[in-house]
């Protein structure tokens, strides 16, 4: 969310998104707020310090950490005023183990995804701390449902070997899909059994965002994604069988069908229109409209974080409009 106030973000998500709220995170109010380092302070046994080029692992938490894990509680603080007796799904954002991977550096300026060691020891450390951070979240609003989404903007370039090193001239390998299945399936069985899930027996969801082409629908449905987020305008056709396969094997589809930052006045005037592209991809998949209200969340392209303030709030309003068309009008 754009902006720098917690209250106020909170507010706005929990008055917009009756059934679904989440909980913001607010980059504009420096290091720490962003997401990587927002993560990083989430850690077990791993720290991250902030460096001219980036965020970099150190031996013990510093000012970084400690302002991340700050900047954090506040924001929990925020959320738990305004979820006061709130029953249902409550979506927390971490950074992903691959896009982290690509993003924190090691001692000597490259990133840890040139290590193959030092990646599964991140799996682990994330696993960990996102164990943690949900249980701190049913704890400040027991009546919630969460939902986990895993931000992995970077995951396409890793499995393709489009992640440069420091030097930029090159780039890291690119990670085996196998491998990077594995990562993402121990974080996300982790996060499921958070706190032996929010009542007895039942699993938290995960949710993987990329808000890049080519997001590999099979991987993440392998690696045990409950669902899958994603831009609607980059999707081709060359995606269509594999979002099939999910639609049928039960994954939510995240369509991120509303513009992220205003693109102009008429942006938000047609609800309908907004999700026409999800009908189309429903036509060409030859899937029953039946399916759409139960298979689709209608969301931003993307973080609402460069948008004004203003569109933020419209724009959260217009999903909900725009998610209430396919409901009532799936044709």
């Amino acid at each position: 969310m754009p902006g720098t106030n917690a209250r106020e973000a909170a507010r706005t998500v929990t008055g917009s998104l009756e059934h679904f709220p989440y909980l913001p995170e607010l980059p504009a109010r420096g290091p720490g707020a962003d997401m990587i380092g927002r993560t990083a302070g989430l850690l077990v046994e791993l720290y991250a310090r902030l460096e001219p080029s980036g965020w970099r692992v150190g031996d013990a938490p510093g000012r970084d950490t400690r302002r991340a894990r700050s900047w954090l509680g506040e924001d929990l603080d925020a959320l738990e005023e305004f979820t006061q007796g709130y029953t249902g799904a409550l979506k927390v954002s971490a950074v992903g183990p691959w896009t982290l991977a690509a993003s924190l550096e090691r001692r000597g300026g490259e990133a840890m995804l040139g290590d193959a060691g030092a990646c599964r020891y991140l799996a682990e450390s994330l696993a960990e701390g996102l164990r943690a951070h949900l249980a701190e979240v049913r704890r400040r609003v027991p009546g919630a449902r969460p939902v986990l989404q895993l931000d992995e903007p970077s995951l396409t370039a890793v499995l393709l070997g489009r992640v440069p090193t420091a030097s930029g001239y090159r780039t890291h390998p690119a990670v085996d899909r196998g491998v990077a299945e594995g990562a993402l399936r121990q974080v996300v069985e982790a996060a499921r059994d958070a706190a032996g899930g929010p009542e007895p027996g039942q699993e938290i969801p995960v949710v993987v965002h990329s808000c890049a082409p080519g997001v590999p629908f099979g991987l993440l449905r392998r690696a045990g994604a409950t669902g899958i987020s994603f831009d609607l305008s980059l999707l081709t056709e060359r995606d269509d069988e594999a979002v099939g396969e999910a639609v049928e094997a039960g994954t939510a589809l995240f369509a991120g069908a509303v513009p992220a930052v205003e693109p102009d006045s008429r942006a938000l005037s047609d609800p309908a229109g907004s999700v026409m592209g999800v009908r189309m991809l429903w036509r060409r998949l030859g899937l029953s409209p039946k399916l759409l209200a139960r298979s689709v969340v209608v969301t931003p392209a993307c973080g609402l974080a460069g948008a004004s303030p203003a569109y933020a709030r419209a724009a959260l309003a217009h999903c909900v409009r725009a998610a209430r068309s396919l409901v009532n009008d799936p044709e």
